[in-house]
């Protein structure tokens, strides 16, 4: 499995990008969210999904998906686990809205929003709404007044307070509410720190 890729930017375009790491050039498909992210960037870090094709019960091709953040990924994997939600559809939802957006609409059964996306009828947005509305908690749900700057601290500092055995939906909690707030924090190490203050 190939958990992220970091490297450089050789090629970008709104739905996918070439990202250059020891040699090697991997096309890697990517959500507009993703995309507006990484658009003036040289080099990049994403976190990726690999996903099988099949075509007549026979793999036809290896696809890799990238992602700027892992609470995308998160939620690009929960939609493809909806019966009927393939790679492309998960994709156009992740580029219509943030991901912060369709959690909402899962867990408020907002079904105007989800059939709004290109691709996706009455039926399949209320199946999408009962199989994942009990499914999100686990989901890192950052807020949208968190800075792009501020989200390399946020990540690491996630998987850090995680991996000391924190509760994943409280950590979200908290790096939210320092981040949102507090502007005088610069390292993940500080960071860390005013959280373990909180937890």
């Amino acid at each position: 499995m190939i958990a992220y890729i970091k490297g450089q930017l050789a090629h970008k375009t709104p739905t996918f990008v070439f990202v250059e790491t020891q040699g090697i050039g991997y096309q890697i498909f990517v959500s507009l969210q993703t995309f507006e992210k990484i658009k003036d960037a040289k080099e990049c870090l994403l976190f990726t999904r690999m996903v099988i094709k099949n075509e007549n019960q026979n793999v036809s091709a290896f696809l890799l998906y990238g992602f700027y953040d892992e609470a995308e990924r998160d939620l690009f994997e929960k939609l493809l686990s909806v019966s009927g939600v393939g790679s492309s559809t998960a994709i156009m939802m992740l580029s219509t809205y943030k991901t912060s957006e369709i959690i909402s609409a899962i867990l408020n059964r907002d079904i105007g929003l989800i059939k709004s996306i290109k691709g996706i009828g009455p039926k399949s947005a209320e199946r999408i709404i009962l199989e994942l509305r009990d499914k999100l908690d686990s989901l890192p749900q950052f807020e949208d007044e968190i800075g792009v700057k501020d989200i390399t601290l946020r990540d690491e500092a996630l998987t850090a307070l995680v991996s000391l055995g924190f509760n994943k939906t409280n950590c979200v909690k908290i790096i939210n509410k320092i981040l949102s707030s507090e502007s005088a924090v610069n390292t993940v190490e500080d960071l860390i720190k005013r959280s373990l203050k909180q937890l």
